[in-house]
């Protein structure tokens, strides 16, 4: 059985007075589990492009970011991240769930091809389907080629 305490979370459109803790947890996120691949020269910029169509923030209480998700393109979720604290309590589910609401159903999304990818693993446990694999637009810290692999839902 697990200690974990999952407590009540609340899920708003990000504000521009969020976007520095975002960055601080990102950075949590990068140490822990590597995303993202390669941390972009303006963190801030990354996360507030403008292609997005709306972004969100997760919390359990004032001044703690748990997660952050975005969409662009109308349906296409990116930017997604949950602060390794907040792990195991359900924030990237109730994220996803809140885009769904919000777009209206089907959501795409693409994700890093590596073979110990806990994000693999999280989206085929909750239902989403493996479409097909690309190569990104971009390349790996080490100018390496990128496979992504692609989701529905």
């Amino acid at each position: 059985m697990s200690n974990l305490t999952i407590r009540p979370l609340t899920i708003r459109a990000r504000r521009s007075e969020d976007l520095e803790l975002c960055v601080q947890v990102l950075r949590e996120v990068r140490l822990v589990s590597g995303y993202p691949m390669k941390w972009p020269s303006d963190p801030v910029g990354w996360l507030d492009h403008p292609r997005l169509d709306q972004a969100w923030v997760a919390y359990s209480s004032p001044g703690v970011i748990d997660g952050h998700v975005a969409v662009q393109n109308g349906r296409e979720v990116t930017r997604l991240f949950v602060a390794p604290a907040a792990r195991r309590m359900k924030v990237a589910s109730a994220l996803l769930d809140h885009v769904s609401v919000w777009a209206g159903g089907r959501l795409i999304l693409d994700v890093v091809d590596r073979p110990d990818s806990s994000a693999v693993a999280f989206y085929e446990a909750t239902g989403w389907r493996y479409t097909h694999m690309s190569t990104a637009g971009w390349s790996g810290p080490r100018g390496e080629t990128v496979r992504l692999r692609h989701y529905v839902r």
